[in-house]
């Protein structure tokens, strides 16, 4: 285990003062200082997971026990050596700087240490020092942080696969860190230093001032106050995966895909009006909020609602279906044809082909209610995308629905995985829950009709259901968070929605 500190060797953070550090450099180590939490396995385990699956998170775990002996009775760089090889071993860089990308940064942000990140955040040149493989940390450190410089344990690679080896540099802990700054920096080393351990002391003794960040249990940082918002990430894990929960997610898989299959057969196979009964039995909870309006009248030549929806899951349309009692049709960017072979309502695809697809709305309102999605995309954080406007200019008949979910074990969205599994994904959780909230459908003065543009009326609609949400408004859009995720615009081509 860690040594113990002795804190009269260095001052501790708090008397560290942040004025005045614009031209000054800072270098911090990660875990325990930067972060609050001591234990690498939680990141080990996302990334075996998200990049390697349910088998590679199974082979982690039961190394660890291994690693644990090692670090504790060898040496804390045996001990990483261990967790690294179980971690990568044969894996695609590409996959593990995916993940690095979209999924870690995510849970890197919500154990920030406050007392850290306020003097750290002071510095106009930002270090890193850590015994984390750089390829895992450096995306969120550099983009969420500003970090400038990430040094950490390099490892391995051949014809773009990982060996699960480190570099000759070894793993960073003690004097490989000294080392390690030393060939980064040369001469000119940081004005500042921040550890938690003995195992710091030699990077810390190169600085010119050195501090300590004691041990304690203070709250995470706001993630508000990060210099970048997290608005997109990725992976289907919901919870950072301590050793307990890594166990439990394992066992549970196979049950809860069972689970999975049983509330998808339902959906598909049983009139609607009985799903919502029914869901409630397989653990669904389904709650509705609000007065839906009746069904269109066509011996009165009524046209169909247009339901605007905002956007957590593929399954937002069938749930408004639940809800509603009846099957509403639903327009989509695009689905696997796996999804759209199991859906229990209609679907029809948008060509982004502006006049086919207003042509082809128009045409399913006149045949009965309808609806859409017009953020084009999800969205995991309490955040709303730009709404497109082109459903404004088609119908008066407009009634915004705010949907949220709510998961436990896995998300039910993935930018980078095969998306035929979503459906299932958000089905394996033991008890997902959606909640649909039917706002008043727009008087007419708040439509095209009465005088506002198709622009207006969209990001009325935004406004309002985000104030319902308590969600914040964005104008990002789909092309914003493939770019961010997958590192390609959403197009058909490379990405389907």
């Amino acid at each position: 285990m860690g040594q113990m500190v002795d804190y009269d060797c260095f001052p501790t953070i708090e008397k560290c003062s942040s004025n005045g550090r614009e031209n000054q450099t800072v270098v911090a180590n990660m875990n325990e200082t930067l972060l609050r939490d001591r234990s690498l396995f939680p990141y080990f385990a996302l990334v075996a997971f998200e990049a390697g699956g349910v088998l590679r998170l199974l082979f982690l775990l039961l190394l660890s026990p291994i690693a644990g002996l090692l670090y504790c009775f060898v040496s804390e760089a045996s001990g990483i050596r261990v967790l690294i090889f179980a971690t990568v071993v044969g894996m695609r860089v590409t996959k593990v700087e995916s993940v690095a990308r979209a999924v870690l940064p995510k849970f890197y942000a919500t154990d920030i240490n406050p007392e850290t990140w306020h003097v750290f955040s002071a510095f106009g040149r930002r270090c890193v020092i850590t015994v984390n493989p750089r390829i895992m940390v450096e995306p969120f450190l550099k983009e969420y942080l500003g970090v400038d410089t990430v040094i950490g344990t390099e490892i391995c690679t051949w014809r773009d696969r990982a060996t699960g080896l480190v570099s000759r540099s070894g793993v960073l802990v003690e004097k490989n860190k000294a080392d390690a700054l030393r060939k980064s920096f040369g001469e000119k080393m940081p004005d500042i230093g921040l550890g938690s351990r003995e195992t710091d002391y030699p990077f810390m003794k190169l600085c010119q001032e050195a501090y300590i960040v004691p041990q304690k249990n203070v709250e995470p940082l706001n993630r508000q106050q990060l210099p970048k918002p997290i608005v997109f990430h990725d992976g289907r894990l919901v919870a950072k995966p301590t050793h307990l929960t890594a166990l439990l997610i394992i066992l549970w898989i196979p049950v809860g895909f069972i689970i999975a299959c049983l509330r998808v057969s339902a959906a598909s196979l049983l009139p609607m009006p009985w799903l919502s009964t029914v869901s409630a039995v397989l653990g669904v909870r389904v709650t509705v909020k609000g007065t839906p309006p009746p069904p269109a009248q066509h011996s009165k030549n009524q046209s169909g609602v247009l339901f605007v929806c905002s956007h957590r899951t593929l399954l937002d349309p069938i749930f408004l279906s639940v809800a509603l009692g009846r099957p509403i049709a639903a327009v989509t960017y695009s689905l696997s044809r796996l999804s759209e072979f199991l859906s229990p309502i209609k679907t029809v695809r948008l060509t982004r082909d502006r006049s086919k697809d207003a042509a082809m709305i128009k045409e399913l309102l006149r045949n009965g209610d309808l609806v859409i999605c017009p953020e084009g995309t999800t969205c995991r954080e309490p955040f709303l995308l730009r709404f497109s406007s082109l459903f404004a200019e088609l119908t008066n008949e407009i009634v915004p629905v705010a949907i949220e979910n709510r998961m436990t074990m896995f998300h039910g969205t993935t930018a980078t995985g095969w998306k035929g599994m979503d459906p299932f994904y958000f089905l394996m959780n033991p008890s997902p829950i959606y909640e649909g909230t039917f706002l008043n459908k727009l008087t007419t003065e708040l439509t095209c009709s009465g005088g506002k543009s198709s622009h207006e009326v969209a990001n009325y609609i935004q406004r309002i259901i985000a104030s319902t949400l308590s969600y914040e408004c964005t104008t990002l859009t789909r092309k914003d968070k493939y770019r961010a995720l997958a590192g390609n615009d959403g197009a058909l081509a490379s990405k389907p929605n």
